[in-house]
């Protein structure tokens, strides 16, 4: 573990050699994009990829847009494919600046539809979904490794996953991170009050008023009902040689699994983060993991700092834990992706090429 992590400019000085030279060679591309129709065992799986098709503007909701050529033919890459895993509620797009840095430098990136817990479907999130994920996650490497268009320009033995919020959960879980139901029940029996938004969602917040002893009773009743299995949750995929976890839900895990990560393993981080408290997830991972990389921290970022393009339509609860914290430089952001797609370019290496030491 880095103790003393470099900010944003200074990750972009040590990184853009790197990313440079692996932009190199498809510097010109565009980002085509496909979607896969869902498997049995999955959901869709959105497919982001090089392609010397023009783009052309596409929006995706209020304040999300990105520049993308639908179905476009595949041109070859650098021969390595990154996995993105959504946070809760979420989709492909609101990563679509990280995407299309990764894109940039060669990679195919693919980014599963979680189910019950994305943009279409916030049903079932919680453990629940994180006990789904790392599968769903295998799956879509399946799809993307089946599939003609990719299957010959793509290696399957080292493979890139990059997580955010809940999805930093799944990269954890497949970096070799253990966690249970209980756990989760453990932390918010203990810390429920300082971690409200995580133990309860957007439902509720505390106030300071007369209330909220009511409100931790009756969310401590509900928390011990519905998450009393103590059992491990373990997951493994051996393709999987590199992870970058973003704010993620880490307060489940049994820390002693991530002392020593599977597989190379960073961590990018928010000092405001209002969602996840640090000191409860990242932060605890990072004390924990003897070989972490701590790749960037935002200082004054918050839990949405890693959604890029940030939606303008957020409002209530969800923009108070989204929104960027007054005086937080959303343009510290290019630097930061560009570190993450060097860090990828390091561990993947490229097509016919060992991983750069």
């Amino acid at each position: 573990m880095n103790p003393n992590p470099l900010p944003p400019v200074g990750i972009l000085r040590r990184a853009v050699l790197a990313a440079l030279l692996a932009a190199s060679a498809v510097a010109q591309a565009a980002v085509g994009t496909v979607s896969l129709p869902p498997g049995t065992e999955n959901g869709p799986v959105r497919v982001f990829y090089p392609t010397d098709t023009s783009p052309r503007r596409v929006e995706f909701g209020p304040g999300v847009s990105a520049r993308i050529a639908p179905d476009a033919p595949v041109a070859r890459g650098n021969g390595s494919l990154v996995m993105v895993s959504h946070g809760t509620g979420g989709g492909p797009w609101v990563y679509s600046e990280l995407i299309a840095e990764l894109v940039g430098a060669g990679f195919v990136v693919a980014v599963p539809e979680h189910r019950h817990d994305n943009r279409q479907d916030h049903s079932d999130p919680g453990p629940a979904s994180f006990d789904r994920r790392p599968g769903e996650i295998s799956h879509g490497i399946d799809a993307v490794l089946r599939d003609p268009r990719f299957a010959p320009l793509l290696r399957s033995d080292r493979i890139g996953l990059y997580g955010m919020s809940a999805g930093g959960h799944t990269a954890l879980s497949m970096a070799g991170g253990r966690w249970s139901p209980a756990g989760l029940r453990d932390h918010c029996e203990a810390h429920l009050a300082q971690d409200f938004s995580f133990c309860t969602g957007l439902n509720l917040r505390l106030t300071g008023g007369p209330l909220d002893g009511l409100k931790q009773w009756v969310v401590r009743k509900v928390i011990r009902w519905r998450f009393d299995d103590a059992t491990p949750r373990e997951y493994h995929d051996a393709r999987i040689a590199a992870i970058v976890a973003a704010v993620p839900v880490a307060a489940d895990f049994d820390m002693a699994s991530l002392v020593q990560p599977r597989v190379p393993l960073a961590l990018v981080t928010s000092g405001q983060d209002r969602w996840l408290v640090p000191r409860f997830h990242a932060e605890r991972v990072l004390a924990a993991c003897k070989t972490c990389e701590h790749l960037a921290h935002l200082p004054d970022g918050g839990h949405g700092a890693y959604l890029g393009p940030l939606p303008s339509a957020y409002g209530g609860m969800l923009a108070e834990m989204l929104n960027d914290p007054p005086g937080f430089d959303r343009s510290v952001m290019a630097g930061v992706n560009r570190a993450i797609v060097a860090y990828m370019v390091r561990h993947l290496g490229t097509a016919g090429e060992a991983p750069l030491p």
